[in-house]
């Protein structure tokens, strides 16, 4: 994303277990679905939503921010998707 993301989104994690494999599974699982190019980002660094190793890099604990960027056609229906995956905790009952 050298010109930088068109839609920028940011949310907190907020189920007690974080962002661990099987959410991250599903986030990737969910962004293939779309025509964009998206990245996950926190304090720990930037990796591909596509990318399930990537996205546990991120060390994304309770309370953590996450920004969701996305470019390419489907963007704004991507990031919103995402965001909305994190912010109901993951689809997890805590």
């Amino acid at each position: 994303m050298s010109a930088g993301p068109a839609v920028v989104r940011r949310v907190i994690v907020v189920n007690t277990r974080g962002l661990h494999a099987r959410p991250a599974a599903r986030i990737a699982r969910l962004a293939e679905r779309f025509d964009a190019e998206i990245q996950l980002a926190t304090r720990h660094g930037t990796v591909s939503a596509l990318s399930i190793m990537g996205l546990l890099t991120l060390s994304a604990g309770a309370g953590s921010e996450i920004e969701i960027g996305a470019t390419g056609p489907e963007a704004e229906a991507a990031a919103a998707a995402i965001a909305a995956f994190v912010a109901e905790g993951f689809g997890e009952d805590d």
